[in-house]
């Protein structure tokens, strides 16, 4: 019985097809215009016919067999990489069923037969027997591609054009394969001398691996080529310490000087980090000439958590070199097998490829695949056949390399690299490798997996295996290869020596520390910041924020809300929250400071109150009035979102590491969403100073108060931001005012350190017609961390201290009290604390009862941090009052919300 012209497994070639044929009859061949005609007409059975293949004549018995053969070529182009070697520790795959003639009809008697082959492979004909043998060569040797994927026919074409050529078979010249072996030499020495004279010490090798050193070489040596001025770079720590030393050439002797036992990092200004964690920046030669700047992100031991962090950098760092088309400053990040797969920030980090807020024009991704995850194996780690397969959500292409043959690596670096350039997409290289060693040098994977180690015990080294191959091929004499082996032992005894020696001085140290990553600062100070604007720069961006163009027709609601803001000038009208924000921004942006605003769903707010982008109502054009200040005003970007948390905050915080003089801000949905990217707070935001000496100014507003929303609206789990607090690592505000957030705005970015800012920001406050401000608020005065009572009575008998929005509760439960004697304060800023105002208001108010009131539970909110430090200030300990410690932040029906809302009001002031 024949084989159907059409299967099941050729399905993806006639749609392929079947798409051009409707763009171009003209663009396929006769019987394929025959069979989308028959199957598009269906008339008189005919079409069951063509799909039997049925047809006596010679012609159509050629051009049947001429389509088996067409789908054999799709088929190695799409699954060939079934039969590809890629597992150095393994033998070839065996031949997959669904590659053999039998599959398409077709028989050893056609094998002597030609056949058009398409315009890539050879122009013309050729006999069956020589193009499955081409096939193979190109799909199935140490390189196997997954490209079918791809939905652009373009793209497509393109990889195809560079691979089936040559048979996706490396051509090195002699020069370049030398330089190869060095790199391969170079990394393993590195590793074999750490091990012998650090015997035990963590530094999680690359062993196995090594053949991401020429890999990462090649990338930087082609760059000039292409273009490229900087390389980001992010990783963890497995290998990282041999890509310091040998892709950074960060210096021997400080390397080795941080494996000594009683190595102290003096300059360090805060707790430092292990050596492995550390980021690295240096500007590296190439045998052109030309430099590329590297740049490596610290990173924690979260495994893809700097994914983001380096998104962001790269394209902070796109946008001060003027690389508006993306293709001087490249990302990319080296991933471990399991985690690429396990770790949903992939995922997140993946989709931002074509966003048009955060794309970098394609990141180069590189996992480094040691088949095992800690003691973990694949068939644990994941569902998949490989642990690439997530990058097929964004087409990427993805090339799997045996990482024995780096001549065969190097070839696909080069090729991903030009690739990235020409379509502005991610790329993966999937470096098929093992761990020599355990998940640490103290670790004993036999354990789990001893065949697997007696394996790769008895496996050559990677330089052993490519030396034969050159000598094999006359490329290297013997004695060559043997001098090539020793050449960098000599280098690092010799640094070993030197850091031997007597400690080095502070101004040596400082030299060996100049590609470091960290930057020191003045120390946090409540100095004031000149944030007050002069009157005639808030009437221009009064205007420019109410003015729109003749031509462009706003929803009524909208329209009416700018007339409203535009009364702030003519009738010295109240601005509220939003207004506020805005003129903050615009006051920045007409002083030559950016602003990026970044999260979901910023442009309009989350609670309709922003509107900093507008839709014609009847053309949908946007229009941002921040972005029409003046001519000469500074640039204002703001991104709606993908559905991301972690890696939104995460790209954000990375931008505002690299572009310190703009202010960068995430915007949360809703406060308590902020969970979502609790890594990102933990290991960088809150911790990166200590650890790296990395200072960002990232503003976190995360929509935060009780209003009867439910458990997942109310909190943003204010007191995990203030457990985190030390150090004055961060600064933590809850604040009452549009005057308020406008000076706190522009604080960060009118003092001479940088802090991030979490701030607490409103929901229900928004239009509180209570909480706004004047004009004359943002033209003079400054920030307050803590506002005193105005009103206060001056024998106060009742001092209570709130934080947010319960403020205006606890002024209208005052006046309906008419409690007089009862002074109510705000805490503005909760950390770092203004102990010093605070102790001022401790002797105004010496004789009256202390009490805290929030709105949160007594086990969340600023209760627990600040209770202490009331009492040591205070000299007395503050009564409670607020709701009972809950293990859920909020109830869920509104009437009990009222009803504790009541409780704590009383509470307040009866306690």
């Amino acid at each position: 019985m024949s084989t159907p012209f059409a299967t099941p497994f050729n399905a993806e070639l006639i749609d392929d097809y079947y798409q051009r044929w409707l763009d171009n009859p003209g663009a396929v061949d006769a019987q394929w215009r025959a069979f989308f005609e028959g199957f598009t007409l269906a008339a008189n059975g005919n079409t069951a016919a063509l799909l039997a293949g049925t047809g006596d004549s010679d012609t159509a018995k050629a051009e049947k067999k001429q389509s088996r053969v067409d789908s054999l070529i799709f088929h190695y182009r799409s699954i060939g990489h079934f039969e590809a070697h890629l597992d150095p520790l393994g033998p070839p795959p065996a031949p997959h069923a669904r590659l053999s003639l039998a599959e398409y009809g077709l028989g050893e008697e056609d094998l002597a037969l030609s056949f058009n082959v398409g315009h890539y492979l050879s122009g013309g004909g050729m006999r069956l027997r020589d193009l499955i043998d081409n096939l193979a060569r190109t799909y199935c040797g140490y390189v196997g591609v997954e490209y079918i994927h791809i939905q652009d026919t373009e793209v497509r074409r393109w990889l195809q054009s560079r691979m089936e050529p040559v048979f996706n078979r490396p051509s090195f010249e002699r020069a370049q394969q030398l330089r190869i072996l060095r790199r391969l030499h170079k990394a393993e020495t590195f590793e074999r001398f750490l091990h012998t004279r650090f015997l035990g010490q963590k530094r999680f090798a690359l062993e196995g691996a090594e053949t991401l050193i020429p890999l990462l070489d090649t990338l930087v040596e082609f760059c000039p080529a292409l273009g490229i001025k900087e390389l980001v770079l992010g990783m963890a720590h497995r290998g990282r310490l041999n890509v310091l030393a040998s892709v950074f050439r960060k210096s021997y002797e400080f390397m080795l000087e941080e494996f000594s036992e009683n190595y102290v990092p003096d300059t360090v200004a805060g707790d430092g980090d292990v050596k492995y964690h550390l980021g690295y920046e240096n500007q590296v030669a190439t045998t052109s000439g030309a430099t590329v700047t590297l740049s490596l992100a610290a990173n924690p031991s979260h495994l893809e958590a700097v994914d983001p962090v380096v998104q962001g950098k790269a394209r902070a760092r796109q946008r001060l070199l003027g690389d508006t088309l993306r293709k001087k400053v490249v990302p990319l990040l080296i991933h471990g097998d399991a985690a690429f797969a396990g770790q949903g920030i992939v995922a997140e980090v993946l989709n931002f490829s074509q966003l048009p807020g955060y794309s970098t024009g394609g990141t180069i991704h590189v996992v480094v695949n040691n088949q095992i995850g800690f003691t973990t194996n694949p068939a644990e780690a994941r569902s998949s056949r490989y642990c690439t397969d997530i990058a097929k959500m964004v087409d990427a292409p993805i090339f799997h390399v045996n990482g024995d043959h780096p001549e065969h690596v190097c070839m696909v670096a080069e090729l991903a690299l030009e690739f990235r350039q020409q379509f502005g997409r991610d790329v993966v290289i999937d470096m098929y490798c093992y761990r020599r060693q355990g998940h640490n040098e103290a670790d004993e994977p036999a354990f789990t997996q001893p065949v697997l180690y007696r394996k790769i015990a008895e496996h050559p080294a990677i330089s052993e295996l490519y030396s034969r191959e050159l000598v094999t091929a006359g490329t290297l004499a013997q004695p060559e290869a043997d001098a090539l082996k020793n050449e960098y032992l000599a280098g690092l005894e010799e640094a070993l020596a030197k850091v031997k020696k007597a400690a080095q001085d502070k101004a040596d140290l400082r030299a060996k520390l100049e590609g470091s990553t960290g930057r020191f600062q003045p120390p946090y100070s409540f100095v004031p910041a000149p944030t007050a604007v002069p009157r005639a720069l808030i009437e221009q961006a009064v205007r420019g924020l109410t003015t729109l163009p003749d031509t462009f027709k706003p929803n009524p609601k909208i329209k009416r809300l700018i007339e409203t803001r535009a009364k702030a000038l003519s009738d010295n009208h109240p601005i509220d929250w939003a207004f506020g924000e805005s003129l903050a921004f615009a006051t920045l942006l007409l002083e030559q400071t950016p602003v990026r605003l970044s999260g979901q769903d910023v442009e309009r707010g989350t609670f309709s109150q922003r509107h900093c982008v507008l839709n014609d109502l009847e053309t949908n054009a946007k229009f941002s009035p921040l972005k029409n200040l003046s001519p000469t005003q500074s640039q204002f970007c703001v991104y709606n979102s993908s559905l991301s948390e972690a890696a939104v905050l995460g790209f954000d915080y990375g931008y505002s590491l690299d572009f310190p003089t703009m202010l960068c801000i995430w915007e949360a949905q809703f406060g308590d969403f902020a969970n979502g990217a609790q890594s990102i707070i933990d290991q960088f935001i809150s911790s990166a100073e200590s650890k790296w000496q990395r200072h960002s100014g990232i503003v976190m507003l995360l929509p935060h108060g009780y209003e009867g929303q439910g458990p997942e609206h109310s909190s943003a789990r204010l007191e995990r931001f203030l457990q985190l607090c030390a150090e004055n690592n961060l600064q933590v505000c809850n604040l009452t005012t549009p005057a308020q957030i406008f000076h706190a705005l522009r604080r960060q970015m009118r003092r001479d350190f940088k802090k991030p800012l979490i701030v607490m920001s409103p929901k229900s406050l928004l239009r509180n017609p209570a909480a706004v401000s004047t004009l004359d608020d943002l033209t003079t005065g400054h920030f307050q961390e803590i506002i005193d009572d105005p009103a206060a009575p001056t024998q106060a008998e009742r001092l209570i201290l709130c934080s947010g929005k319960v403020y205006y509760d606890l002024v209208d439960q005052r006046e309906k009290r008419q409690a007089t004697s009862t002074a109510i304060v705000r805490v503005e800023q909760l950390y770092p604390l203004h102990a010093e105002r605070l102790t001022q208001l401790a002797a105004k108010y010496a004789k009256a009862k202390v009490v805290w009131c929030q709105d949160e539970s007594q086990n969340m909110g600023a209760w627990s941090f600040i209770a202490p430090q009331l009492e040591t200030l205070f000299g007395r300990k503050p009564a409670y009052a607020g709701r009972d410690a809950s293990a859920s932040p909020a109830v869920g029906a509104l009437s009990l919300h009222k009803i504790e809302q009541a409780a704590l009001l009383q509470q307040a002031f009866t306690l």
